[in-house]
């Protein structure tokens, strides 16, 4: 009777622990289903049937839909696979065991096996060891103190045999070349140096008579031995039990001697399936497949060497390239392979299946291709409510909601698979109770099906309008980069949502995609609309600041339409108001008040607040920036981004309105400022030209005098460090100091120069506009525009010399003047000269590449603590 892996029972059972341990030989035998001794893949018959006891032998399990497995007699997917093993016909070290084969050896007498140390330290750090609640780092501590020791001791203390050192064989030491996992004993290392040198003397008496040459090399080398996985194997199997513990093992659950390899899983055919070729005849194998197939070959080699007598070379050559072949089946990134050994190709071994992006827990448990999911470009619509995503019908059709018919929906089911999978809103499949098998609608009559619907079937819907999906965007950075929102179905080919939540994932519509995913049970449905609700994520975890806002656009609309001078007629008025009609405000009542302020809600909002540009005299500062709102009514003041936008708490509007009177309200008023202000802009109109960028007469002149102060100034600290007059700074050089009076006094001229260039602008420019409203763009973007771009930095200073003693080859050698270093005082209006363009690029590049190494390293430094939040969890 084939052996069960699993039998199913009727008791639920809870999992208490897992424990991990070393695999060993007659467990491997246990739990293998045939002994694996053929080292051909395939019979030499038409149907290329896996030959018996070979490595795709059919009892390991079956990746074939036609044939069931040979074990268990189940199908492709319902067989799990069973293991088979190889006997190594050659203990063989264990790649993944080596250092700590080494670590063992190091601690342990080469002749009697014991560990190094005196009975006291033994039970001393075996009351250490034995507490089980014992973490991983102070077990890993306690075991370097032991082996610390252990290598202090060159003499064993219970049979007196001097220890020497044991190491890893380096490439060089190898007369072959061939020094894959070899570990040598350096005999006559340490205090005892002289005593092995004589028992060595001793040993080789004979044949010093013959060749006396043979003693200066005895005596003038280090003695060593190399230590075979025999010689380890014999040594491990003496360890006492009780001094297993002083290794840091549980010899309940491995033992030193599993560490060596003399006998190999085989693991199931179906993870590593043949894939039958197309260009030719045959079938590709895995990786894992060969490597084993060349072991058993190796094998086979090696018993031929045994019995035909074959010399020691030979017999060793085998052994080395048995022990490569199981360690590249390991892992096939192995470092110091000879060039003579090393495989025609390289395949993946397990180690590269389980690390690295696309391996086992990065691609396929961490992240994975999941079904029920979509994806596609994005674009904003500002029409669409906040918790809102806009999903093309064509996505519509394809995704699919399993709901269960009941009494109260029957009726809608039956409707919905009537219309099948081509209409919307349809139905894909229905799966009948009690039936294994979903009926796909595209075919057969669904007029029938819809009247043979009974309660508790199952009907695949299309996604419909106000369903829950989970929507986001990569790259992940916190948990507000994933959130569920209302689906809204329209005929378009992009995903719409409104641009207030482009914060969160850090989006914008120069071209990027994102990713929507559709729960599949009411639970699931209400965990997400709850946890990872839109609306329910308005602040950001991370201080309590509102991150779901008024961006861009509608701070730029609520800006102007704020504005004191900003009147609009009834007409106008209305024809805004109107635009808030949508949705659930459909029948919405709107009453214009007597003044020109539209009240947008019934609640009654208050809020006082300074602007960005606020002056004094509170409600009658001149730059109308002191916002004042009293039951809801605006009074005073121009709104910013300080008031709408994010990252504001006491003096922003949403905040207020969400403090005050929760989220739905909070989404909803944001969502009539979107319409509204968007609406606005439309009509009103606002772009960028050249008018907006073009300097008066009167600021040329203003620019032109700072210049010339400024270069003055510069000229002057230079002539003061070649004569030897200028006063250094505490802790600077002379070139230092200048480097620092120039930077501070150029800083001075930029800095002047966009306060002058303010001060000119007409309160109706548009790059002013959005600057003040905080939408986009900042005062230092309109002065470089504008008057002057500045000085170009490199790693924060100058542009150093990149010629011999200057920039570029266009200045004078050791030119310290702000222009031969990084100033450009031309606008992007004027024009730049090509020494300050190069200057300008050379800047920029530095930009790109700070981004560049900054987004890496931060993705890299993310990885590694959610790998270890896991890891705690």
């Amino acid at each position: 009777m084939p052996k069960e892996q699993y039998r199913e029972t009727d008791v639920a059972r809870k999992i208490s622990h897992m424990s991990f341990g070393v695999e060993s030989a007659e467990s491997m035998q246990q739990q293998s289903h045939i002994h694996v001794v053929a080292k051909n893949l395939y019979n030499q018959d038409v149907q290329r049937t896996p030959i018996p006891y070979g490595v795709l032998d059919k009892r390991l399990g079956t990746n074939s839909k036609e044939s069931p497995c040979q074990t268990c007699g189940n199908n492709i997917n319902s067989c799990v696979g069973h293991f088979g093993y190889i006997d190594l016909e050659l203990p063989v070290f264990h790649v993944g065991y080596f250092r700590s084969i080494i670590s063992i050896l190091q601690t342990i007498c080469k002749n009697c096996a014991c560990v190094l140390l005196s009975e006291e330290d033994k039970n001393l750090y075996r009351i250490r060891l034995s507490n089980d609640n014992l973490s991983y780092m102070t077990k890993k501590a306690i075991r370097k103190k032991i082996i610390d020791k252990c290598k202090k001791l060159n003499k064993c203390p219970y049979c007196k045999k001097s220890n020497g050192f044991v190491k890893k064989m380096t490439a060089s030491k190898g007369s072959t070349g061939g020094s894959v996992l070899k570990i040598v004993w350096e005999k006559n290392r340490g205090k005892d140096k002289e005593c092995v040198a004589k028992e060595n003397m001793d040993k080789f008496s004979a044949a010093i008579e013959a060749n006396p040459e043979i003693q200066n090399a005895l005596s003038a080398s280090t003695i060593t031995q190399i230590l075979t996985p025999i010689d380890v194997l014999k040594l491990f199997e003496r360890i006492p039990q009780s001094d297993i513990l002083l290794l840091a093992m549980d010899s309940r659950k491995s033992q030193p001697k599993d560490l060596i390899f003399t006998r190999m899983l085989v693991p199931p055919v179906s993870i590593r399936p043949s894939v039958v070729s197309d260009l030719k005849a045959g079938t590709n194998e895995d990786d894992l497949t060969m490597r084993q197939s060349e072991i058993i070959f190796i094998n086979d080699v090696i018993k031929k060497h045994k019995l035909s007598g074959a010399s020691v070379n030979m017999y060793q050559e085998g052994w080395d390239f048995l022990q490569l072949q199981t360690a590249l089946y390991i892992n096939s990134e192995l470092s110091g392979v000879p060039l003579a050994m090393m495989p025609k190709k390289p395949g993946r071994g397990l180690i590269q299946r389980l690390k690295g992006k696309q391996g086992r827990f990065r691609g396929n448990l961490s992240g994975k291709r999941v079904d029920f999911s979509s994806r596609t470009v994005i674009s904003p619509d500002p029409n669409l409510e906040i918790d809102q995503v806009g999903v093309p019908l064509h996505i519509a059709k394809i995704l699919t909601f399993p709901e269960r018919v009941i009494h109260a929906n029957i009726d809608v089911m039956r409707q919905l698979v009537i219309n099948g999978p081509d209409k919307w809103p349809g139905a894909n499949y229905v799966q009948q109770k009690g039936s294994a098998f979903k009926k796909f609608l595209k075919y057969g009559n669904r007029e029938k099906l819809a009247q043979e619907l009974k309660l508790g079937d199952l009907v695949e819907r299309h996604l419909h309008n106000n369903d829950v999906v989970l929507f986001n965007r990569q790259p992940s950075l916190h948990k507000l980069s994933i959130m569920a929102h209302r689906a809204k179905i329209h005929h378009h080919r992009t995903f719409r949502f409104n641009e207030c939540v482009c914060n969160p994932y850090n989006a914008d519509f120069d071209g990027d995609e994102m990713n929507l995913h559709l729960p599949q049970t009411e639970e699931a449905k209400a965990e997400a609309l709850i946890l990872m609700g839109n609306k329910n994520n308005l602040v950001t975890p991370r201080n309590g600041e509102l991150l779901i806002a008024a961006t861009q656009d509608f701070l730029t609309g609520g800006y102007l339409l704020t504005k004191k001078d900003t009147f609009l007629d009834l007409a106008h008025a209305s024809q805004l108001a109107a635009t808030l009609l949508a949705e659930n405000d459909t029948q919405m009542q709107i009453d214009l008040p007597t003044p020109c302020i539209l009240k947008v809600s019934t609640l009654k909002a208050n809020l006082e607040a300074k602007g960005k540009a606020y002056t004094k005299n509170r409600e009658l500062c001149v730059k109308d920036s002191y916002v004042l709102i009293r039951n809801s009514e605006l009074l005073a003041g121009t709104l910013d981004k300080s008031h709408l936008g994010s990252g504001g708490k006491g003096s922003n509007i949403f905040y207020v309105i969400l403090r005050d009177f929760g989220q739905d309200y909070a989404i909803k008023s944001m969502w009539r400022l979107a319409k509204l202000t968007s609406n606005y802009l439309m009509n009103t109109g606002f772009s960028i030209g050249i008018g907006d960028v073009t300097p008066s007469e009167s600021l040329l002149r203003r620019k032109n005098k700072l210049l010339s102060d400024g270069y003055a100034k510069c000229d002057e600290y230079i002539r003061q460090m070649a004569d030897g007059r200028l006063q250094c700074q505490p802790g600077c050089t002379p070139e230092e100091t200048l480097e620092a009076v120039i930077l501070k006094e150029l800083s001075v001229i930029r800095e002047h120069a966009g306060q002058a260039c303010l001060a000119e602008l007409h309160p109706t420019n548009s790059p002013l506009i959005m600057a003040l409203s905080g939408s986009k763009g900042s005062f230092i973007n309109i002065s470089q525009m504008i008057a002057c771009v500045g000085q170009q930095a490199l790693n924060g200073k100058r542009v150093p010399d990149g010629f011999e003693n200057r920039s570029l080859p266009h200045f004078q050698h050791h030119s310290k003047t702000p222009e031969a270093k990084g100033f450009v005082e031309n606008s992007f209006y004027t024009g730049l000269t090509p020494t300050e363009f190069f200057f300008h690029t050379m800047g920029g590049r530095e930009g790109l590449v700070d981004t560049a190494v900054k987004t890496a390293e931060t993705g890299y430094m993310q990885r590694r603590l959610v790998k270890l939040g896991m890891l705690e969890i």
